[in-house]
């Protein structure tokens, strides 16, 4: 069971992420350069609150659009992004390890300062311990220039595990096709 939550959370955590980068291939602005700290807020999750940083120039956003592309295109039927009075809303479903997550995302800010980005998902055929329903919110701020020891790309997660955007194509390879029995 722990392998499969494992499997599971691993798949979420990229098919979360997958709307967002496509999207911006989409016309979401690019962020300011500099260092990001995001915080996810989740209920009906088993995925704890957690809180990153990520380094980022232009070139990075875009390399993160260009990485994620492909795999969002192989993963999701549906990627829809709108321009809002406040900001853009997103719909996907998208499937990895044979769950299909359906997604609903309003983004808001201005992606200089700070943004926020609300979503709701619903999950079909995933593990029975995983709610099939859950929300998250995230919420980004710009906090400076990057620390000098990082380089754009640089991703700070919880317990100082520090890896580079360049990472994420490894793993992709990760995702099972389908979860274990």
């Amino acid at each position: 069971m722990t392998r499969q939550l494992l499997a599971f959370c691993l798949g979420s955590c990229l098919l979360a992420a997958l709307p967002a980068f496509e999207a911006r291939a989409a016309e979401l602005p690019v962020r300011k350069a500099g260092l990001w700290e995001m915080k996810t807020l989740r209920t009906g999750s088993p995925m704890p609150e957690m809180t990153i940083q990520h380094c980022t120039d232009a070139a990075t956003d875009k390399e993160m659009s260009s990485s994620f592309s492909p795999a969002s295109k192989e993963m999701c039927s549906k990627q829809d992004i709108q321009k809002t009075a406040t900001g853009y809303v997103t719909d996907s479903v998208c499937s990895v390890a044979g769950v299909t997550i359906t997604s609903h995302a309003e983004i808001s800010g201005d992606f200089n300062s700070a943004y926020t980005v609300k979503s709701t998902s619903h999950t079909d055929r995933g593990p029975a311990a995983v709610p099939r329903d859950s929300t998250a919110t995230i919420e980004a701020k710009w906090l400076g220039a990057c620390k000098p020891d990082q380089k754009p790309g640089d991703i700070v997660m919880p317990g100082g595990i520090k890896m580079n955007i360049t990472d994420m194509e490894k793993l992709k390879g990760m995702i099972p096709k389908q979860l274990p029995k």
